[in-house]
């Protein structure tokens, strides 16, 4: 058994590679089909073969490092997740489930840490008592510590990025990087001291080597002993070596200065680090005895603790009979000056990915690249948006605040009431028959029970859920009492953020359901207003419920009209004007809003972000932020449309205080006559049912959208809630047929989604919250990260095969 250290593989297995390309390409290439690419997945399948392989073979090298090269390259073209899931298992633990990630960072990480592992391994196999062994070992740890040091400053940093708080495995992060990084570099600075020792070099030159040695050894157990996350998955005999080497060098480091301060006559300073080196050498032996390090590692130090009580009985018996030195403290010797000969060395493959591409080329080279695809979505999307906030919901409001205040003038009823004071206006006419034709009652009643059947159906799918975890939960309480050593959480404790989800899911239902009563009410403050419009013509029912504004008295009379009467009708003249000028406003933003349609359904940036794309190196990671120019000088070219309605937005604004002006002399000018105003009553009230008709029809509309969305994720929660029960079964079926275990059951995964973003958690709540506000203004529910999951098989652990042992000279 070797006297240093080597990192153990992360254990990785064959992925679904071909399937999730296929997915990604049909959902996000339309217009290519995914056999286009089966040369591309083949050679991808092909390089990751060497991956999942835990042969120590040099050539292993150049295999991993290509396969490096591609990940970086497939990067620009793919983002991170595509819906692979990719499993590698704990470093120290072989029976350990494998932690999966979506992202293809945490492979190619995963990658570059057994890159790392596979030069470990390459160096502790070599011949350390030859000095072409100690050479190439030298080399070996020094990439070791490149590649690590690479991981941490290049690769780990983005892994934490794309993944959740604490989800990213603790042997990819920083600190226990860094302290691989620095064992590496100690095991290669021992080797150079080795080969120091062997070639009989000057004892303080040793001295110094040596020193550097235990520096390393120090720094690479400070970065565990300050993270509490890597001290759970480093075994305690490895921290045990690291502090046994770190106190077994300074020791020897003491020692070989020692033998310096001899020849130089400097007995008492002999003497002074003699003394200093046992006492290092006996901490460093006790840690090894205590925490279980390696026999060799326990050896080597007990030898020197044995040279150095030697020498001190030598020393000091000289010392007290012939030189009479005397030995100063501790504190008072000079400081062993350190000597650094072992560097991180970084494979050019690293540093330079385009070097490791073989001559096949890269995978993927003729995709659009994600970063390009990701912009045009971006530019869709904001156009969309733009389009919604500044056309259509502008248009929306300039028509509502028409409508709101015409109604607060009781416009047009009060014109309808003197223009045609006996019947019904053409306009009420036309609307009551578009009621009439939609059965609207009926219409809204059925409509009504189908929203509450639905938020029913939402409930249940919510109840089935809880149903199956309750249901796991009396299986695992079962289980626990009949097998009490078994560590396994509890349900309650497992299922946590399925919890958490339903409880969010329940209070997104009930503030819809507040939403319904909101709208019930208004149905049934409006149904009776609502059914008169449906009273049929020919029956005169309809007519009949609106007052005449002609008195008794008048009717037959062939007076002249008066002065007033004149001016009455002139001021209603002008008010007819005025809102005709109103609905052609209207009616042009109408057209407006289409002519913003048509220019968005041709408009296509593809061509002009491609041709920007294409004048970038290959090799760049191409981030959708790049194309913000293109993207602001594209949209501005609806802006005229945006301009056009400021322009009519204040010329509504201005016929709108004009009506208003008009109306006040038109009421001033008119007779007070109670027919005329119980005529503007009725006309006014049956106007604005049919609005509240138009208004209830779109809320419950929009309610129907809601709900049958929802349903979608709900149903996509209950198989998840059923997913997450399997797993926890075939754990169960684990213990008791010692089979295979199954892939990791936390963190819980919905179908297609690792975990829920803050982004979605708010836009589902947040929309729940509107529609209770604003049943107008309710937007579904995104449910398009949910995918499916998975899990790959566990493979046989490979045979691990004894290294030479290699004896240590001091």
């Amino acid at each position: 058994m070797p006297n240093q250290l080597s990192i153990p593989f992360k254990r990785t297995y064959v992925v679904p590679i071909r399937d999730a390309v296929r997915d990604y390409i049909l959902a996000h290439h339309t217009g290519t089909h995914p056999d286009a690419y089966r040369w591309d997945v083949s050679q991808w399948e092909k390089l990751r073969s060497e991956v999942v392989s835990s042969v120590v073979h040099v050539d292993r090298v150049a295999a991993l490092i290509s396969y490096h090269a591609q990940i970086v390259f497939i990067l620009t073209k793919l983002p991170a997740d595509i819906g692979l899931e990719i499993p590698y298992a704990p470093v120290f633990d072989g029976n350990a489930l494998p932690e999966t990630s979506n992202s293809l960072i945490y492979d190619r990480a995963g990658v570059l840490f057994n890159l790392s592992a596979l030069f470990s391994q390459l160096a502790t196999a070599e011949d350390r008592s030859t000095p072409h062994g100690l050479k190439h070992a030298i080399k070996f740890y020094q990439n070791a510590a490149g590649t690590l040091q690479y991981l941490a400053d290049t690769v780990s940093p983005l892994l934490q990025s794309s993944l959740a708080p604490n989800e990213a495995p603790v042997e990819l992060l920083t600190p226990f990087i860094r302290s691989l990084e620095f064992l590496m570099l100690a095991q290669a600075q021992e080797c150079v001291w080795q080969r120091a020792v062997m070639d009989n070099f000057k004892n303080g030159l040793i001295a110094k080597l040596a020193a550097k040695v235990g520096s390393l050894y120090g720094i690479s157990s400070e970065y565990i002993k300050e993270n509490a996350s890597a001290r759970r998955v480093v075994p305690s005999s490895w921290q045990a070596h690291l502090e046994t080497k770190a106190f077994h060098f300074q020791a020897a480091a003491q020692y070989r200065k020692s033998l310096e301060d001899l020849e130089v006559n400097n007995y008492g300073y002999e003497v002074a680090r003699l003394l200093e080196a046992h006492s290092l050498a006996k901490r460093g032996y006790d840690i090894a005895r205590r925490g279980g390090a390696s026999a060799p590692v326990q050896q080597d130090i007990k030898s020197l603790l044995d040279i150095l009580q030697k020498n001190i009985t030598r020393a000091e018996r000289d010392n007290d009979l012939i030189y009479h030195k005397d030995v100063p403290p501790t504190s008072a010797l000079p400081a062993i000056v350190e000597v650094s000969v072992a560097i991180p060395t970084v494979e050019l493959g690293l540093k330079d990915p385009k070097t490791a591409v073989g001559s096949d080329g890269v995978i993927f080279g003729e995709l659009l690249g994600w970063g390009v695809r990701t912009a045009i979505d971006i530019y869709n999307d904001r156009r969309q948006n733009w389009i919604a906030e500044e056309v259509s919901e502008r248009v929306r409001r300039l028509d509502d605040n028409i409508a709101n205040t015409l109604e607060s003038l009781s416009l047009p009823s009060a014109l309808d009431a003197l223009d045609k004071p006996i019947g019904l206006p053409p306009s009420l006419v036309k609307k009551a028959g578009e009621v009439r034709a939609d059965s609207g009652p009926e219409r809204i009643e059925a409509m009504i029970r189908d929203v509450q059947a639905l938020a029913k159906h939402n409930a249940d799918l919510i109840d089935e859920a809880m149903d199956i975890l309750d249901h796991e939960a009396d299986e695992d309480e079962a289980f626990r009492e009949g097998h009490p050593d078994v560590e396994r959480p509890a349900s309650h404790e497992a299922n946590t953020e399925l919890v958490q989800k339903e409880q969010r899911y329940r209070a997104v239902l009930q503030q819809a359901r507040d939403s319904d009563e909101l709208v019930r009410q208004k149905w049934e403050q409006w149904e009776d207003n609502i059914v008169q419009l449906t009273w049929t013509e020919a029956s005169f029912e309809l007519e009949q419920s609106i007052p005449s504004s002609t008195s008794a008295d008048r009717l037959g009379q062939n007076s002249p009209p008066s002065e007033a009467h004149d001016l009455t009708r002139a001021h209603a003249r002008a008010l007819r004007a005025l809102l005709e000028r109103l609905e052609d406003l209207s009616r042009a933003r109408v057209e407006l809003e289409a002519r913003v349609g048509r220019l968005a359904a041709s408009d296509d940036i593809t061509q002009r972000v491609l041709k920007a794309a294409s004048g970038m190196e290959q090799w760049v990671n191409v981030q959708p932020a790049m194309f913000e120019d293109i993207l602001d000088a594209e949209l501005s070219k609806f802006d005229r449309f945006r301009v056009q309605l400021d322009e009519d937005e204040e010329k509504q604004e201005d016929m709108l205080r004009q009506v208003s002006e008009r109306r006040a002399e038109f009421i001033q000018s008119r007779r007070d006559d109670a027919s005329i105003q119980a005529r503007e009553l009725a006309l006014q009230s049956m106007d604005l049912a049919y609005h509240k008709y138009k208004e209830i029809i779109r809320n419950l509309e929009e309610g129907l959208k809601f709900y049958n969305d929802l349903a979608v994720i709900l149903s996509q929660f209950r198989d998840t809630c059923k997913d997450w029960v399997v797993l926890r079964r075939r754990e169960i079926r684990h213990v008791f047929h010692r089979q295979p275990p199954p892939p990791a059951a936390a963190p819980i995964i919905d179908r297609g989604v690792k975990r829920e973003s803050e982004e979605h958690r708010s836009s589902i709540s947040d929309s729940a919250r509107r529609r209770a506000r604003a049943p107008l203004d309710l937007p579904p529910p995104n449910s398009d990260e949910w995918e499916t999951m998975d899990m790959p098989k566990m493979p046989s652990v490979p045979k691990k095969t004894p290294k030479k042992k290699v004896a240590v000279r001091h």
